[in-house]
């Protein structure tokens, strides 16, 4: 095993890091070691030695760089073990191991799930670079908690940005919200423009228009749920293709159990099955198309540079809305049949 000096580990990192990477946080002065030496000769030459990290030793193929990582014995063990045992019977084969240039966020959660002490990190040509310890795993936990809280409340970059937009004067407040407000009111317009559409089918029956609140506001509210879960799994690194195809089952499931609902109560009620039919049908169909909106807006959005705190709610809500009312009406149309004058 040797005590290595800083840097000798692993080459220097790359003078270009992106931001937020775990390779910021390397300790490349590590106790290393090869899996054939013994317990005691190891616990020997870590006395009166001066590591970066104390908390596991590394195992390679070899003690001078480049090396590749075969494993880590945590500390703990490595002191309880006997004397003459292997460092091979002692590591743990499959530590946690990120290659540089990985999200912080990512490279601790991995850490996490693996229940180590330490986190490994290598080059993309699988060369051993070094450790991350516990402590700063900690801290980027503890830094991205509180940066996620910032993002939930708007997908923000940091929580730097987040108190500004909470302190920000009047006038730069109205600057950010009205441009998306005046674009809910023009959908508020287009709204009354389609109700108008099918005045004709509400005259004919104008318990339609009971039900436009609630199909409107069930596939506003499926939407929002969905919005806040993605732009929660986009904060934590969670794979965009992930988050839509849960979503696109989530949504349509959500309608279906709220038509199935829907259904009986509205028939007991009214009186009427094909008015029953009409709202349930709807509410799925919403519902389903309410989700992908939802879905794909925040993510639209963050890879064009734009901050969905101000405009993935308004914009969501607007098109919701209005496809709601389509859907809803476009059923009453195919269910109940077109009314001639």
């Amino acid at each position: 095993m040797l005590d290595q000096p800083a840097g000798t580990a692993a080459a220097p990192p790359p003078a270009h890091l992106l931001p937020g990477a775990i390779d910021q946080y390397l300790s490349t002065r590590v106790p290393v070691c090869l899996a054939e030496e013994r317990a005691s000769d190891i616990r020997a030459r870590l006395v009166g030695k001066d590591h970066e990290v104390a908390e596991d030793v590394a195992v390679c193929d070899r003690l001078e760089p480049p090396h590749r990582l075969v494993g880590l014995i945590p500390v703990s063990r490595l002191l309880a073990a006997d004397g003459e045992r292997r460092a091979a019977d002692l590591l743990d084969a499959d530590p946690p191991v990120v290659v540089e240039g990985l999200d912080r966020e990512q490279a601790a959660w991995k850490a996490v799930q693996h229940g180590e002490s330490s986190l490994a990190v290598v080059a993309t040509d699988g060369a051993f670079r070094g450790l991350v310890r516990s402590p700063t795993l900690l801290g980027v936990l503890l830094r991205e908690h509180d940066e996620d809280f910032a993002r939930l409340g708007g997908y923000l970059a940091s929580t730097r940005s987040a108190r500004l937009a909470v302190e920000e004067p009047v006038a730069r407040r109205l600057w950010h919200r009205l441009p998306w407000l005046a674009l809910g009111l023009a959908g508020a317009a287009m709204s009354a423009w389609l109700v108008g559409l099918f005045e004709g089918r509400l005259v004919a029956d104008v318990r339609l228009a009971f039900f436009i609140p609630g199909v409107v506001y069930l596939a506003d509210a499926v939407g929002t749920q969905t919005e806040a879960l993605v732009v929660r799994g986009l904060s934590v690194g969670t794979p965009v293709r992930t988050a839509l195809r849960l979503e696109t089952i989530t949504g349509p499931a959500l309608g279906l159990l709220l038509g199935l609902v829907s259904l009986p109560a509205i028939w007991a009620v009214m009186g009427d099955v094909r008015l029953a039919a009409t709202v349930s049908i709807a509410l799925v169909a919403a519902c389903s198309v309410a989700t992908l909106v939802a879905a794909g807006l925040p993510i639209l959005l963050a890879r064009t540079g734009r901050d969905p705190a101000f405009g993935s709610g308004p914009l969501a809500t607007v098109l919701q809305d209005l496809l709601s009312l389509v859907i809803y009406f476009a059923v009453a149309v195919l269910v109940l049949g077109e009314v001639h004058p």
